[in-house]
C-alpha cells in the first residue's frame, strides 16, 4: 500500500498548485476559538434560495458537463466494476486528517455553490453542526460533518469527477425525473434495458434503502470505507454519509416506494444533515489547525483515529 507521503507526491505531480488552505490561514479571520469558527459571518453570504442553482450559476457549464458524463456513463454494470476496483481499499494507508489535507487539491466540478477546496467545506459543515447541536451526545453528528465528503479523495487517485462527485441515484430501476438534468438520463444505456428501465427493476417495494445499488461516487466509497475500517458511528451517521447526495430521495421525494423498516428515521436524519452540508458553503473560514485536536478526539472515540485503509 502507498504511504501518505507517496499519496502526497502523486497529488503534487503535474502543475504546481497553491494550497488554498495556506492562503486562508494567512488571512485575518474573526474566528477566535474552535466554536467561533462556525459563527463568523462571511462576506457575500448567500440566501437559501440561491443554492443548488443548476440554471445560470457562474459554474453552470462545467457543472452541466460533469453531470452529462455521469448520466451517460453510470450504468449498473459500470457501478459493479467500480465497486470491484475501489472496495479492495488498497490505494493508501493514512489517517482521516491526512486524507482531508489532500482534499486541498480538489474543487468539486459538480457543485454550483462553491469553488473552495473540499477540505474547507468539511470543516465548515462540521462546525455548523457543532454550533447547533453542541452536546456530547451529538458528537457523532459533528464527526459526520467532517467525514461526509472525504471519499472524494478517489478523484485525486485517477477517478474522473463524474464518478466521484455530484448527486447520486439508484441503478437497476427506472430513472426518476427528480434527478438533476433529467433529460440527460435518456442517453444512459440502462434507460433502454428490459429490466433496469422498469419502475421497480430488480427491487421489490419496501425492500429497504440499503438494498439499492447506488451510482458510484464518494458517498458509496466513504460509507464502505468506514465500515471496512471498523467505524462505530450510529446507523443514522452512516446513512448521512451514504445518502447525503441522494437528492432525488431526501429532497425530491422519489424512490419512497423502496423504503423499509427503520428508513423513516434514517431519512429524518439525512434531511437534518442536508441543510448543514448545503448551507455551510458560504460560512466564515474555519480555523482548521485549531479545530484538529477536537476532531481527532472524535476519530479516536469512533474507532478510526489511526491509519485507515483507503
Amino acid at each position: 500500500m502507498a504511504p501518505v507521503a507517496t499519496a502526497k507526491r502523486e497529488l503534487e505531480a503535474g502543475e504546481a498548485q497553491v494550497s488554498a488552505r495556506r492562503r486562508v490561514e494567512e488571512e485575518p479571520t474573526d474566528c477566535g476559538d474552535a466554536s467561533a469558527a462556525a459563527t463568523g459571518k462571511a462576506a457575500g453570504k448567500k440566501t437559501e434560495e440561491e443554492f443548488r442553482n443548476y440554471t445560470d450559476s457562474e459554474r453552470h457549464a462545467i457543472v452541466e458537463e460533469t453531470y452529462r458524463k455521469m448520466h451517460v456513463n453510470q450504468t449498473f454494470d459500470f457501478v459493479k466494476g467500480r465497486r470491484a476496483k475501489w472496495l479492495k481499499f488498497d490505494h493508501a494507508e493514512m489517517t482521516i486528517l491526512d486524507a482531508i489535507e489532500l482534499l486541498d487539491g480538489l474543487v468539486d466540478d459538480s457543485d454550483p455553490d462553491t469553488a473552495l477546496p473540499n477540505s474547507i467545506h468539511d470543516f465548515q459543515t462540521a462546525e455548523r453542526i457543532r454550533k447547533d447541536w453542541p452536546g456530547e451526545e451529538y458528537d457523532w453528528f459533528h464527526l459526520v460533518g467532517l467525514l461526509h465528503d472525504v471519499g472524494k479523495i478517489i478523484a485525486l487517485w485517477g477517478e474522473p469527477q463524474w464518478a466521484a462527485v455530484g448527486d447520486t441515484f439508484p441503478l437497476g430501476c427506472a430513472f426518476s425525473d427528480k434527478i438533476v438534468f433529467p433529460e440527460q438520463m435518456q442517453l444512459n444505456a440502462d434507460s433502454k434495458h428490459p429490466v433496469y428501465s422498469t419502475e421497480d427493476g430488480i427491487y421489490k417495494p419496501a425492500c429497504g434503502m440499503n438494498q439499492l445499488v447506488m451510482s458510484w461516487g464518494h458517498d458509496e466509497y466513504m460509507y464502505e470505507m468506514l465500515r471496512k475500517n471498523g467505524c462505530t458511528l450510529p446507523a443514522a451517521g452512516l446513512a448521512m454519509v451514504r445518502f447525503h447526495s441522494f437528492y432525488p430521495w431526501h429532497t425530491g421525494g422519489a424512490y419512497m416506494r423502496f423504503m423499509g423498516e427503520g428508513d423513516d428515521e434514517l431519512l429524518k436524519w439525512v434531511k437534518i444533515f442536508n441543510k448543514y452540508d448545503l448551507y455551510s458553503k458560504s460560512d466564515a473560514m474555519p480555523d482548521v489547525q485549531g479545530l484538529k485536536p477536537y476532531y481527532q478526539s472524535l476519530l479516536d472515540k469512533y474507532g478510526i483515529g489511526g491509519k485507515c485503509r483507503f
